[in-house]
C-alpha cells in the first residue's frame, strides 16, 4: 500500500508561533491550553516544565503566564495581569485581528456577526472585544433566527470553511443597508482543506491526524469524508486497527493545524509497520 501526504499539512505559523514562545519561557503556565494538542502539551510540560492552568483561579499569584494561541476574553487578560506575573501573549496573529475588527466595528455602532463556534475559546475571546451586539452562529438558519439592526459586521472563526461562509454573506448583503465582510479565515486552512480534498479524491483510505477538540482537524475529518468513505480520525498511534488499510492501494495523510511533525511520523511508522 502506498503512503501519501497531502501537499499541504500540519503546524501553521501560528501554532509554531505559540510553540516556540512556550519553550523560551521553561517554568511558564499556559490559560488554558497552548492549542488543541494533548500530546504536545504533555510534550512541553516534560521537557519545559510548561504547565497548565486551566482557569484564572490556578494562576498563582507572580507566575509568568502563556496566552494560548486562541487568545482569550478581554476582562480574563486584564485580571491575569492583575496577579502580578508576567504574561507572554502567544495568541495567533491571525486571531488577534478578528478581536480588533470587533472592537472597532461595535464601537462604529455594527451588530456584529461572528460565522463560528459559541463554545470554542478563539470565539468566547473575540465576542470580549464588542461593546454592542454580539452573536456567534453556524450556519444560514441561525442568522436568520437574529433580530439585526441596518448595519452589520461579519467576520469568521479562522478554521471555518470558506464556502459556509459564502452561504452567510449570501443571506445577510440584501437584507441589509450594510454589511462589512472581512474575511479573516486563515490562510493555512485554506491550504489544508485544499489539499486534504485533492487527496481524499484519490486515496481509498484517510487518516486524519490531530487533536479531538481541533476545530480545524474536524474540518478536514468533515472534508476527507465527503470523498473518501473511509477516513479516520485519530490523535495517536494506539488509535490505528491494521483493518482500515487491508485491501487499500493508497492511503491519505492529513493533519490539523496543532499537529506536530513528530506524531505524523510516528503514524507513518506505525501504519508501516502493518505492511498490507
Amino acid at each position: 500500500m502506498e503512503i501519501e501526504l497531502a501537499k499541504s499539512y500540519g503546524f501553521c505559523f501560528g501554532v509554531k508561533r505559540a510553540i516556540k514562545i512556550a519553550e523560551e519561557h521553561p517554568g511558564a503556565s499556559t490559560l488554558g491550553p497552548l492549542i488543541h494538542n494533548n500530546m504536545e502539551i504533555a510534550r512541553l510540560k516534560k521537557d519545559f516544565n510548561v504547565s497548565l492552568a486551566n482557569s484564572l483561579e490556578e494562576v498563582q499569584e507572580g507566575q509568568a503566564t502563556v496566552i494560548r494561541t486562541h487568545g482569550i476574553p478581554k476582562n480574563d487578560l486584564k485580571r491575569l495581569k492583575a496577579k502580578g506575573g508576567e504574561v507572554i501573549d502567544a495568541t495567533c496573529p491571525f486571531v488577534t485581528k478578528p478581536q480588533q475588527i470587533v472592537e472597532e466595528m461595535s464601537a462604529e455602532g455594527y451588530d456584529i456577526v461572528i460565522f463560528g463556534d459559541v463554545n470554542h475559546p478563539e470565539i468566547k475571546g473575540v465576542m470580549s472585544y464588542a461593546t454592542g451586539p454580539v452573536h456567534a452562529v453556524l450556519s444560514v438558519d441561525e442568522v436568520a433566527s437574529l433580530h439585526l439592526r441596518e448595519r452589520v459586521a461579519l467576520v469568521a472563526q479562522t478554521t471555518r470553511k470558506i464556502e459556509e461562509y459564502n452561504k452567510i454573506v449570501t443571506y445577510l448583503v440584501p437584507r441589509h443597508k450594510e454589511v462589512r465582510v472581512f474575511n479573516t479565515i486563515c490562510n493555512a486552512t485554506f491550504e489544508n482543506q485544499d489539499a486534504a480534498r485533492e487527496l481524499a479524491q484519490r486515496a481509498d483510505v484517510m487518516v486524519v491526524i490531530g487533536g479531538k477538540q481541533s476545530s480545524n482537524t474536524k474540518q478536514l475529518y468533515t472534508i476527507c469524508k465527503q470523498y473518501c468513505p473511509d477516513t479516520y480520525h485519530i490523535e495517536s498511534k494506539e488509535e490505528l486497527e491494521k483493518g482500515w488499510f487491508e485491501g487499500k492501494k493508497l492511503c491519505g495523510i492529513t493533519a490539523g493545524a496543532s499537529t506536530p511533525e513528530w506524531i505524523i511520523e510516528e503514524i507513518i511508522g506505525k501504519i508501516r509497520e502493518f505492511k498490507v
